[in-house]
């Protein structure tokens, strides 16, 4: 039969999942990182869907297909409850909110450069140095593939642009680079295509108030860095912006 039913554009969609978590029939899916129309006779044709995407991926399209089946909807959604399934929040826009923690003291710098295969040797640090760090992360998701330019965190945000490598090499990263920032990361070697269009759309469409990069003093990361000053020229304002590169020995280059 020839019906209204949903059209998603893979090339436009982020991968965020926010349509999957609004299709109550279990229609769309998560595929290899986009979503996909899994059930045609799961869609009801109402659309719930479209406004949940922030990128404007999912359309209507009047063709071919299964009529619409809502016993198979009410059967599917009933083996779920009966398994204890539940749709994964794990992709889901949102923000964190945070207690004020207090102070962490600074890690003591150290080390070489380089991005060979190496061991590094640590002092041991006093047992005050040791105590556990609040996490200083204020939204989530933090892949740049993941988050949705029209999130409302970014609304008057300091962005934070790093190299998800920076995170596990400078041990005070939280406090000293996420605090009071939206954070939002990537891998230039590992992540398939370029960043600066993602992030020309992230400042062009928000009221960013800074851009701070951090990344690594390796090769490969200066991708990052380079997508995130191409970012800033497109998008037409000029801003406070700041590179930070550290080391692979957890200090920052410079100090």
């Amino acid at each position: 039969m020839k019906r209204k039913i949903i059209k998603i554009d893979e090339d436009k969609c982020i991968g965020c999942g926010l349509c999957a978590e609004a299709c109550h029939e279990g229609a769309i899916g998560m595929v290899d990182g986009k979503a996909r129309l899994l059930r045609e006779d799961y869609c009801d044709g109402l659309g719930d869907c479209l406004p949940a995407c922030p990128v404007g991926a999912i359309t209507f399209e009047e063709r071919e297909a299964p009529a619409y089946d809502a016993e198979a909807v009410r059967l599917a959604q009933e083996a779920k409850k009966k398994a204890g399934g539940h749709s994964c929040p794990g992709s889901q826009a949102k923000a964190i909110h945070r207690e004020p923690a207090a102070p962490q003291s600074a890690p003591l710098p150290c080390g070489c450069p380089g991005s060979n295969a190496k061991a590094i040797q640590r002092e041991d640090t006093p047992a005050a140095a040791t105590a556990p760090v609040s996490s200083q992360l204020s939204q989530w998701p933090v892949q740049i593939k993941l988050v949705a330019p029209g999130a409302p965190y970014f609304d008057g945000a300091k962005l934070l642009v790093a190299a998800d490598c920076t995170a596990f090499a400078y041990g005070n990263f939280h406090n000293d680079f996420i605090k009071d920032k939206i954070c939002i990361i990537g891998c230039p070697k590992l992540d398939e295509g370029d960043y600066a269009e993602k992030l020309t759309r992230i400042i062009a469409e928000n009221d960013i108030q800074s851009v701070t990069i951090v990344r690594m003093q390796v090769p490969c990361c200066g991708g990052i860095e380079n997508a995130a000053k191409r970012a800033l020229q497109a998008s037409g304002k000029f801003l406070p912006w700041q590179v930070v590169t550290v080391t692979t020995d957890g200090r920052i280059l410079g100090e």
